[in-house]
């Protein structure tokens, strides 16, 4: 089988261990970043299972259509959002997915967000590095408020990382969310507005959905803080458009720390947070790590043998199966 693996601009994928899994099959790698859909469909034309990588391209109507040969999408981790499962399931092509992964990287990368930000860790090394002088005090955390939108797995995990530091967790999300921050000892928000006009770090953890994209709006934004952090290790589009530029701007929040952006990869320093002090941006690499690379490539390809032995697990259109056996 010819397995495609586009997007590894990163180049990890060669060295997984899990890679051993597909020998004998004819596994081609790309490295080219955020190819152009024309491209993409050169890449991809002779595939017959593509493995992509998290959502970092699109697979469309129009980009599955021209992939005559193509019989698997085996993706790594759980979501398909970027993928047109319907035009899937009408070719008889179905998509596996994860059935798991680790909360506890992009936890762990939320709070090196933090205490970076608000020790300045970056600006004060590099002060350092040219022989200069700490000038700033840096931020605190005990007494502090920490505001979790969406306590979901990877929340857990921040509010109790927070609540050890002695902070105040302040929770606001579903009915799921407030039940469990309730079991935890935290504070439920009476509302959103109470969440951003409290926090004095606000972390957003919302799983992205169409009910979720720009749940976080300008009006919510003006509320915080003028000394408080907005954290976003989640996806760019819980938050509205333009919204955190226009209010970074405007003094509220007075700081973020983003690992999320619309368009990604962000090449060439093209993005607008980049450009700003009070901003601490790192390149979408919450999940970049070696055992979250292993797990993640480790069940895709396992799909794969699953699918090519007849045994195909976690399809999330089975009825593109049926098709196949018509």
């Amino acid at each position: 089988m010819i397995v495609a693996i586009p997007d590894d601009y990163h180049d990890r994928v060669a060295g997984l261990a899990c890679l051993a899994r597909l020998s004998g099959h004819d596994v081609r790698i790309s490295r080219e970043v955020a190819p152009a859909p024309e491209r993409l469909i050169a890449c991809l034309r002779d595939a017959e299972v593509i493995v992509p990588i998290r959502e970092r391209s699109r697979y469309t109507r129009e980009i599955i259509e021209r992939l005559p040969r193509l019989a698997l999408i085996s993706q790594t981790g759980r979501s398909t959002h970027h993928i047109d499962v319907a035009a899937c399931t009408e070719r008889g092509i179905p998509v596996a997915h994860g059935t798991h992964d680790s909360p506890h990287t992009v936890s762990e990368h939320t709070w090196a967000l933090i205490l970076s930000s608000l020790r300045r860790i970056p600006e004060e090394t590099a002060l350092m590095k040219r022989g200069g002088l700490r000038a700033s005090f840096g931020g605190s955390l005990h007494g502090r408020t920490l505001g979790i939108y969406g306590l979901g797995r990877i929340g857990v995990l921040v509010a109790a990382t927070g609540a050890s530091f002695g902070m105040r967790v302040l929770v606001h999300g579903r009915e799921a969310s407030l039940a469990a921050a309730r079991c935890a000892g935290y504070e439920p928000a009476a509302s959103k507005e109470e969440l951003f006009e409290r926090a004095d770090v606000l972390c957003v953890l919302l799983r992205m959905t169409e009910a979720t994209r720009g749940a976080v709006t300008a009006a919510d934004l003006a509320r915080m803080k003028p000394t408080a952090l907005f954290v976003n290790t989640a996806r760019a589009a819980l938050v509205a458009p333009d919204a955190l530029v226009d209010a970074l701007r405007g003094g509220r929040p007075g700081y973020a720390a983003v690992d999320v952006y619309e368009n990604e990869p962000v090449v060439n320093g093209e993005h607008p947070l980049l450009k700003m002090d009070n901003v601490l941006c790192t390149p979408h690499t919450a999940w970049l790590t070696q055992d979250t690379y292993e797990s993640y490539f480790g069940q895709a390809f396992d799909n794969i043998s699953a699918f090519l032995s007849g045994r195909p697990v976690s399809i999330v259109n089975p009825e593109a199966l049926a098709r196949r056996r018509t």
